[in-house]
């Protein structure tokens, strides 16, 4: 899936803008990286360090960033020249966040059952991506789409943002 790309300032608190709306590319790789090698080893050891990269992303991930005019522009203008990449691929929808579910209230829960009150769910960084969206895309034509996307042991585990336009491919 394609990610947002962000300028590489850093904001009050020093949070660093990344690849991802609200996250950086480099905190999105070390947790899949960690949590593909304790998958692959299943060890002790890794499984720590999959929870460890787990536990860094989510404490990051649940202090939100200060949307300064100059953030969200920073956010909006990479946010849509990836959106204008993918409609001339001919898609019709982009990830544009991924993160833990416990950064909802619910873990999860709402979204799973497309229960209408799921953005009262969210926390942190992705409340922010919601609110942005409602604020600055929904009124652009844009829908966003939020689904669990990855079952560890069958439960719910990763959530996923998805903006989507015009008719989906089947």
């Amino acid at each position: 899936m394609e990610t947002v790309r962000t300028a590489s300032e850093t904001g009050p608190a020093g949070q660093e803008l990344g690849d991802e709306t609200f996250m950086s590319a480099a905190d999105l790789r070390n947790y899949m990286t960690e949590m593909q090698m304790a998958k692959a080893g299943k060890s002790v050891e890794g499984m720590d360090r999959a929870e460890k990269a787990r536990q860094d992303l989510v404490k990051r991930l649940s202090q939100p960033l200060a949307l300064t005019p100059e953030a969200l522009r920073d956010i909006l203008m990479p946010l849509k020249a990836k959106l204008r990449a993918a409609a001339e691929r001919g898609q019709t929808e982009l990830m544009v966040m991924r993160f833990p579910n416990v950064l909802c209230t619910d873990q999860g829960r709402a979204i799973n059952n497309a229960d209408p009150t799921w953005p009262e769910t969210l926390t942190g960084r992705p409340r922010q991506a919601y609110e942005l969206w409602r604020d600055q895309l929904r009124d652009a034509g844009f829908k966003l789409n939020a689904m669990i996307i990855e079952w560890p042991g069958g439960m719910p585990g990763d959530v996923g943002f998805f903006l989507k336009w015009g008719e989906t491919k089947r």
